[in-house]
């Protein structure tokens, strides 16, 4: 029995002084463990900046004239006399219309006229030779009333036959179809041989003008109005002559620019009531043709000039659950605090800031991950240079705690 006690005994002794090296042990790594480091951040110091606001719209392009070839007499189409899809000019003859016809009309009405102008004589000396004789009381006065009125007839059937013939000769003209405008003719509805009627409702061919050449986009009326108010509070300008405010550059349906700017011409006064938007139009240059009507385009409107505006990188912001934009920037203590922000929007890789920062502001860009407001960083710019030499010190206290843990 007594055996076993001592056994006992010295197990709890051996088991007391294992438990002792453990605590020791413990003590031990926990005085030498380091303390967490300070996060580092990477920072941009916010500044006021110049800019000129845009607007992208979406619009499509559309020609600068635009003519539909009617043909204005009946008849039978003896040729085409254009290439198309070529270029024309104005005055130059489209179609020939069968022109025997109506020179067989002109013919024939200006023999009517000369028959009438041959008779207008022998009218015009009777009535004069009955106006003496009746004064003579030789002849009667219902002699000299008919001789008269004969006189009348005749000039009237004169006028009437120059009219004829001012008409068959205009519907002879007709016979040759031109070009009203200057442009680029398209496909043909017709062919040689073709019966055509006068004014019909199909038309023979369009031709469109594309030097210059339209660009007609919708914009909101809420953009409308925002752009009005900010007008109204001064938070833009818009600028003089000379700063370009009318011009709008495009850029093309495959994301090219076009190499040409172009110029607002007007604002739509009438709101469309199914899309809710007025239409802008701007003229641009086109003197090789590379825009074609209907093309899809996109063109940039200068709204204005933001004299201080505040542009900030877009990784510098982030999003609370709710969706509520924010920024987090160094603090007068070198931590981490944050601002709500008010955005306007995205210029290139960048976010315009309506409210939340102040010029001066040490925005960080970097080392978000996991940083928290009130969390003291060591800040350096965004190229590499140490912001402050002198970062707080919680290294030193973590170093304080440990040694005293230590002893």
């Amino acid at each position: 029995m007594q055996s076993m006690k001592r056994m006992k005994l010295a197990a709890v002794a051996v088991f007391a002084a294992a438990a002792a090296m453990l605590a020791a042990g413990c003590d031990r790594n926990t005085a030498d463990q380091p303390p967490p480091p300070v996060p580092r951040v990477s920072t941009v110091t916010v500044r006021l900046e110049r800019i000129v606001l845009t607007s992208e719209l979406p619009g499509r392009t559309s020609p600068y004239r635009i003519a539909e070839i009617r043909p204005r007499v009946n008849g039978l189409i003896q040729k085409r006399l254009f290439t198309e899809g070529s270029d024309v000019e104005a005055g130059q003859v489209l179609y020939q219309i069968d022109p025997a016809p109506f020179r067989a009309t002109l013919a024939n009405a200006r023999a009517a006229l000369a028959r009438a102008e041959a008779n207008l004589p022998s009218a015009q000396a009777r009535s004069d030779r009955f106006e003496q004789l009746v004064a003579e009381n030789a002849v009667s006065r219902q002699d000299y009333d008919d001789a008269v009125a004969a006189l009348t007839a005749a000039k009237a059937d004169v006028e009437y036959w120059k009219a004829m013939v001012e008409t068959a000769d205009i519907n002879l003209e007709y016979t040759s179809i031109t070009a009203p405008i200057s442009g680029r003719i398209g496909r043909s509805s017709v062919t040689d041989g073709a019966i055509v009627t006068a004014y019909q409702p199909t038309p023979l061919a369009t031709i469109q003008q594309l030097d210059p050449i339209y660009a007609d986009m919708p914009q909101s009326t809420t953009e409308l109005l925002r752009l009005q108010r900010r007008l109204e509070k001064g938070l833009i300008g818009r600028g003089n002559e000379k700063d370009g405010r009318n011009t709008v550059s495009l850029i093309q349906e495959d994301g090219t620019p076009y190499p040409l700017e172009g110029t607002l011409q007007f604002s739509d006064v009438t709101v469309d009531p199914t899309t809710g938007s007025v239409t802008l139009r701007a003229i641009f240059p086109n003197p090789d043709g590379m825009l074609l009507p209907g093309m899809f385009i996109k063109a940039a409107i200068r709204e204005g000039i933001c004299e201080e505006a505040i542009l900030i990188p877009q990784q510098g912001v982030s999003r609370d659950p709710k969706g509520n934009p924010y920024a987090l920037i160094v603090d007068a203590e070198n931590k981490a605090a944050s601002r709500p922000l008010t955005l306007d929007r995205a210029i290139g890789d960048k976010w315009l800031v309506a409210e939340g920062l102040e010029p001066g502001d040490r925005l960080i860009v970097e080392g978000l991950l996991m940083l928290r407001p009130g969390m003291a960083v060591q800040a350096a710019s965004l190229d590499g240079t140490q912001e402050d030499p002198n970062p707080p010190c919680p290294l030193d206290e973590s170093a304080d705690r440990s040694d005293e843990g230590g002893r």
